[in-house]
């Protein structure tokens, strides 16, 4: 079979592919091509689209092209099943489904960033999901720490760390570094374990603390709120088109950028824009 879909792949667009060769056929070929092109590439060569509006092997409700593919096909083994809550939490940009999808959001755009060859990414990506595949098999229930002193350690760390951010109520003096790091680099691929690195906190504690100083958001939610803010901002100059917006604000590709902007305005940004110029 011959499947087709738009370039510059990061999850689904890879994770499939990876589901087809191991599961469904292997020898199915791939093809990436511009988004505007790919209806029409589909029907010259014979090939199915995938992952874009409108075909049969695409997003559905909450869930994404992957686990579309593992329904259609009726794939039952769990660590699929495991797997198919990382892909969809990393691919729909809800890293709540799971706690390694956060993870492969920024491997995966880490990737894309490095590698402009699409078959190239596809090529890693493949390495990638046989070992996440491996992971879902066989070690998910194991945790890096296993040693008792291990947990001993973080425990006091976290302890430490919880004492000197202060007490009595005052805001700890690490929160105002922290919300000057986001805005300063808000633009770029943020993740807090690098935060936490720049401002000498322990990651842990960093990410449980997190909400009770910023509004009640996680860090993705948060990050995800001042890109928005920061595109509406944009939006006021007539100049900066949609696209440009994308990438000023950080936003991987103007797909994400559409999807986030709607989760949080419930308008698109095209139709935002234009309620905007007419005040």
């Amino acid at each position: 079979m011959k499947w087709i879909t738009r370039e510059r792949p990061k999850i689904d667009r890879l994770a499939c592919p990876w589901l087809i060769l191991r599961f469904i056929d292997k020898e199915a070929e791939f093809f990436y091509v511009p988004y505007e092109l790919v209806q029409e590439k589909a029907d010259q060569i014979g090939a199915i689209p995938f992952d874009i509006p409108g075909v049969e092997f695409t997003h559905y409700g909450s869930e994404c092209t992957f686990d579309y593919f593992v329904r259609k096909y009726r794939i039952e083994d769990p660590a699929i099943k495991r797997m198919a809550s990382i892909i969809r939490g990393a691919d729909t940009d809800k890293h709540e489904l799971a706690p390694q999808a956060a993870g492969l959001w920024a491997i995966s755009a880490g990737l894309s960033y490095n590698h402009t060859s699409d078959h190239e990414l596809l090529e890693i990506g493949l390495v990638i999901y046989d070992a996440l595949y491996s992971w879902a098999s066989h070690l998910y229930l194991e945790a890096h720490t296993q040693q008792p002193f291990e947990d001993r350690l973080i425990d006091v760390l976290n302890k430490c760390m919880k004492q000197s951010g202060g007490s009595g109520g005052r805001t700890p003096a690490w929160v105002k570094e922290l919300r000057e790091l986001i805005q300063d680099q808000i633009d770029s691929s943020l993740t807090l374990k690098e935060l936490s690195r720049d401002l000498d906190i322990n990651a842990s504690y960093l990410s449980r603390e997190f909400s009770r100083h910023f509004d009640n958001l996680s860090f993705g939610e948060y990050v995800r709120k001042l890109r928005i803010e920061k595109a509406i901002e944009l939006m006021k100059d007539p100049g900066n088109s949609l696209t440009d917006i994308a990438y000023l604000t950080g936003f991987s590709d103007q797909s994400h950028f559409y999807r986030i902007f709607r989760k949080i305005t419930n308008q698109t940004p095209s139709a935002f824009r234009k309620n905007l110029l007419k005040k």
